[in-house]
């Protein structure tokens, strides 16, 4: 019988607190309550292990029969795993994770098919110093008995890597069908290491769009499919990560976010995921690690995400970044995450990411579902500074600083103020039209807005941090990215993007040139800081997206004035933090199909339940003030549900 225990509100603050110092267990002794394990927290394992309800090997087991049931193929694969696919309405699989933490002798008494396998080049896999999860699981039991605390902060902890980070034990291709001479990386990722050391049980890597780019598929993996509608993508890159946790196959995950690969796939699976500071988490054992790229958590409540984050943050020597974040970590964060009013806190509403008359029908119930958010805010006390629903936060901060602080890629963009001749060459003073534009910014161009606002991709950043990567990995076999193309397998399937040509297309590159997205990343930093600054505002909320998920085999919503359907990108790219929370679901979406002509067309409305997120974003380094809002918020909605074909298993407390 699982149980667990069942405090007066004081006494969870008073565990919770015994729990992070791993306290004795005749401190915590309290009255009885069952454990069960859909949606159980940190703080539910915790003391439900403390009580000796479950163990830490109990526990794995019982995510292990979920992952037996509802980790499978969730889409028809007619030509296998690498041709096109047909979607499953109902299908109650999600396949999100592609590799199991498990000996093969354990791994097939489990059931657990050779794909799932720790490493596919040794078969052996015999090391006695690469412990399996539930080696892991049963030395965290020994010392438990032996010394009645718990190992660290996130003893009993499940999770789920990317496969994009390195894991000493497990293979590491990026979802790639690549054929490595040793397909284990020969060390963890930094926050891989620091998540084993604080007691964290890593179970699985969980399926990814290939090479961490857009696409809910990849040629290792195959396609992964949202819980809460398995015909509909259920996020980008991170999605297998979100899904595992959404399904509740593992505690908590991490992702990755380089656009939006977190907080979308958190938000459609009505999860909390946070997109830190990028200086914040280090990025050493990443395939690919770029300059817009961040690692955060992704689990079903806030505190969690407070405590994971409470362990991989934090300078790390060998990711130079980080140096950044000397002096700027808190300790804990979770001291931030168990508000409940937020008097006093300033925020301001981004309604140029809410004006339905500029882009379609199918944004329009995501918007009011945030606008709902935006009350609830003012209900908890928070000062709402909102420009109105069509008014735009940071117009006139924008006119004011954009130009000199963007300066050349400013005027490339606006040619008509900044005419070239026929080389090239200006045809004016750039310098008196900026000056002019300074004095009277009422004079912009009306297009130049928050949305109009771009990140420049850096030249040359794909093949140099792969090829750095792989030069530090040191395999035998898969030594530059051009191997990655010649020795890989790769899915066919014109629903999905082609990784193959994305591949080529990086090779291509010669040069690598940071200089234009570093300037444009202070730039834009220092334009938000100010727009912030002028305003007084603790913090910003706007939709992570107003465009629900899309069907695997249909046409995204086309971009519409600066909206892409997968999310707002921008804010989180320049280095603020930003974490998406559960806000509610639709009642009814529209979605788009081709007409035929080469074209698409839209179809609605239709009846579908699917989550939406709302978004905190705060000042670089500032993940306190969000952990704050995000808790308070959480606690007085409760919007979270867990999707409904995944309920508890035969047997499942």
């Amino acid at each position: 019988m699982f149980q667990t225990l069942c405090p007066s509100r004081r006494n969870v603050r008073v565990l919770a607190a015994l729990i992070a110092a791993s306290a004795t267990v005749g401190a915590q002794q309290r009255s009885p309550a069952k454990f069960h394990l859909q949606e159980a927290s940190i703080a539910d394992i915790q003391r439900a292990l403390v009580a000796k309800r479950i163990t830490s090997v109990g526990l794995v087991e019982l995510y292990l029969k979920r992952i037996k049931a509802y980790n499978n193929a969730c889409v028809n694969e007619p030509m296998g795993i690498l041709g096109p696919i047909t979607t499953i309405p109902h299908a109650r699989q999600v396949n999100a994770l592609s590799t199991l933490n498990l000996r093969p002798a354990i791994r097939k008494v489990w059931g657990f098919d050779e794909r799932k396998a720790r490493s596919m080049t040794d078969m052996d896999d015999n090391n006695p110093n690469m412990p399996d999860a539930l080696e892991v699981a049963a030395a965290q039991d020994r010392q438990f008995r032996q010394t009645g605390r718990l190992v660290g902060p996130l003893h009993g902890v499940v999770m789920a890597i990317k496969d994009q980070y390195d894991t000493f034990d497990m293979r590491t291709t990026s979802g790639a069908d690549v054929q490595y001479a040793n397909d284990r990386p020969p060390a963890d990722a930094t926050f891989v290491k620091r998540l084993r050391d604080a007691g964290a049980i890593i179970l699985a890597k969980a399926n990814l769009a290939e090479y961490a780019t857009d696409g809910a598929r990849s040629s290792f993996g195959g396609t992964f499919c949202n819980p809460y509608d398995t015909e509909r993508e259920p996020g980008m890159s991170s999605a297998g990560s979100a899904t595992s946790v959404a399904a509740n196959l593992v505690t908590c995950a991490i992702g990755e976010e380089t656009v939006v690969s977190i907080r979308w796939p958190a938000s459609v699976n009505s999860l909390v995921g946070l997109a830190p500071t990028e200086e914040l988490v280090s990025r050493k054992g990443m395939m690919g690690a770029g300059l817009s790229m961040r690692t955060g958590p992704i689990c079903r409540n806030v505190q969690d995400a407070a405590k994971i984050l409470d362990v991989i943050a934090g300078y790390d020597p060998k990711d130079e970044l980080t140096a950044f974040s000397i002096g700027r970590k808190p300790a804990p964060y979770l001291r931030s995450a168990a508000a409940q009013r937020l008097d006093g806190v300033r925020i301001g509403v981004i309604r140029e990411y809410m004006a339905k008359k500029l882009f379609s029908k199918a944004d329009e119930e995501s918007i009011d579902i945030v606008d709902r958010a935006i009350d609830d805010l003012r209900n908890l006390g928070a000062t709402i500074v909102d420009p109105g629903p069509e008014g735009a936060l940071f117009q006139g901060c924008i006119a004011r600083y954009a130009p000199e602080l963007l300066n050349s890629a400013f005027t490339r963009q606006y040619r008509d103020l900044f005419p070239v001749d026929a080389a090239g060459q200006p045809r004016s003073d750039y310098l008196s039209t900026l000056l002019d534009l300074h004095a009277a910014p009422g004079r912009m161009p009306p297009t130049l807005t928050l949305r109009s606002l771009n990140t420049p991709a850096v030249e040359g950043e794909g093949k140099y941090m792969m090829n750095r990567y792989l030069q530090e990995r040191g395999d035998a076999n898969i030594k530059t990215s051009a191997d990655l193309i010649s020795k890989a397998r790769f899915y066919e399937d014109s629903n999905f993007p082609d990784r193959k040509q994305a591949r080529q297309a990086a090779e291509r590159a010669t040069v690598l040139d940071t200089s234009v997205r570093l300037q444009t990343r202070f730039a834009l930093q220092n334009l938000l800081l100010q727009c912030m600054g002028e305003q007084r505002l603790d913090a910003l909320v706007s939709p992570m997206s107003t465009v629900p998920p899309r069907k695997l085999t249909a046409p995204r919503e086309p971009n519409a004035n600066g909206r892409s359907p997968i999310g707002w990108s921008l804010i989180g790219q320049q280095g603020f933090p930003a974490i998406t929370v559960p806000a509610g679901f639709t009642t009814e979406i529209w979605d788009r199909e081709r007409d035929g002509n080469g074209g698409t067309r839209m179809v609605g409305p239709l009846k579908a339940n699917l989550p939406v997120g709302v978004d905190f974003i705060a000042r670089p380094f500032d993940e306190a003030m969000l952990f704050r809002i995000a808790s308070a918020f959480e606690a007085a909605t409760r919007h979270r549900k867990p999707p409904p074909d995944f309920g508890p298993v035969p047997g499942e407390p």
